[in-house]
């Protein structure tokens, strides 16, 4: 898996290296590790996740899947390769990542002054 922001694999690492041996278990392969030594499963992220987003008061309908569909939108957000996208997030058709992604009102309205922007250029290039 190809990391997009450089951030994130320094994130990762300083958890690798300062947090993860915190647990004690050297000898096991889990990345996220539960106090037990077991991997954390998804249904305790799911299980968590609600309590947190309950606890913030925030919209019953924010999973940790919509992290996803967040992390599309930003990567179409800063013009990263379609393709790449698509095969990153394991999409096998790109209509299938175009359902993911969500784009902010600011992101549609600079868009568009960028493409009346380039109309006008042209026209006046005429």
């Amino acid at each position: 898996m190809l990391t997009i922001w450089p951030w994130a694999a320094a994130v990762l690492a300083q958890y690798v290296e300062e947090i993860r041996p915190l647990y004690g278990f050297d000898d096991k392969p889990a990345l996220w590790p539960t106090e037990r030594g077991r991997r954390v499963s998804v249904r305790y992220v799911d299980e968590r996740f609600a309590e947190l987003r309950d606890e913030l008061g925030l919209d019953r309908a924010h999973t940790p899947h919509s992290l996803r569909h967040s992390y599309i939108t930003h990567l179409h957000e800063e013009k990263v390769d379609p393709l790449l996208v698509k095969e990153q997030v394991g999409h096998r058709h790109m209509s299938t990542t175009a359902l993911y992604t969500a784009v902010s009102s600011d992101y549609k309205q600079s868009a568009l002054a960028a493409a009346l922007d380039e109309q006008l250029a042209q026209m006046r290039g005429l």
